[in-house]
């Protein structure tokens, strides 16, 4: 069993051909992804309202795709009113926040207060970070007492601040996926966290899985963990009823 707890369904502003259902399902098939929990690429980079619908119509064509409701912090109306509208589908799982996009750091107003709600919602939230960012969002959490967050990249070139950031709180996980391969990255921050906070990431189909893949695999983690990072934390983060 594979959990990818970091992907993306629709087309990119890139020559890529990454915009239909097919090809999530293909990208799964190629490397045994079970289930993928994906964010409307729409909804991230241009209409959060129409892309979240998109997104919603599209979860219902396949029981492989979990999704995420994307929450731009800077309208959080519409995010009140996609919440309570999309979430009695059953087919959406936690947030997606992108902190770059919407031009709304961690440490904002505004994106605390899309934290806030997405923690009355009782619903885990991926948040872009990178840099020293992780850091933030741990100070989120130890603010908002029943927020659940993922930092999205662990941080990118910062994950040592995300090593620090998961030691600070225990409701932070971490999810491996950047766009730059670091030799014993993912080792390095897997040696230093709870085994607990580690998830499975690819940033699909932005990016190959097999970036996330080869990290994972270079780390050579013992049976036990590997599985923990493969699904078991995953299905555990968003309550989800499933088995190896």
């Amino acid at each position: 069993m594979i959990i990818d707890v970091h992907a993306h369904w629709g087309p990119w502003f890139f020559s890529m051909d990454v915009g239909d259902l097919a090809t999530n399902l293909a990208v799964m098939d190629r490397y045994g992804i079970d289930l993928a929990v994906v964010s409307a690429t729409e909804a991230v980079i241009y209409d959060v309202t129409a892309g979240n619908r998109a997104m919603a119509r599209t979860l219902e064509r396949s029981e492989r795709l979990l999704g995420y409701l994307t929450v731009n912090p800077r309208r959080l109306d519409d995010a009140e009113r996609d919440l309570r509208e999309l979430l009695p589908t059953g087919r959406f799982v936690g947030v997606k926040i992108h902190t770059d996009y919407a031009d709304s750091p961690v440490t904002s107003p505004q994106t605390r207060a899309a934290l806030e709600l997405v923690a009355a919602h009782d619903l885990p939230a991926l948040v872009h970070t990178w840099n020293a960012t992780p850091l933030d969002l741990a100070q989120a959490c130890v603010d908002i007492p029943t927020l659940r967050a993922i930092a999205g990249h662990m941080g990118a070139n910062g994950w040592r601040h995300a090593i620090e950031a998961a030691n600070a709180v225990d409701r932070l996980w971490l999810e491996p996926c950047f766009s730059h391969t670091e030799a014993g990255r993912f080792a390095a921050v897997a040696a230093a966290v709870d085994p607990r906070r580690l998830l499975f990431g690819t940033d699909a189909t932005l990016i190959d899985p097999a970036a996330a893949y080869g990290a994972v695999l270079a780390a050579d983690l013992d049976p036990e963990l590997a599985e923990r990072v493969a699904w078991r934390n995953a299905a555990d983060l968003f309550r989800l009823d499933v088995t190896g």
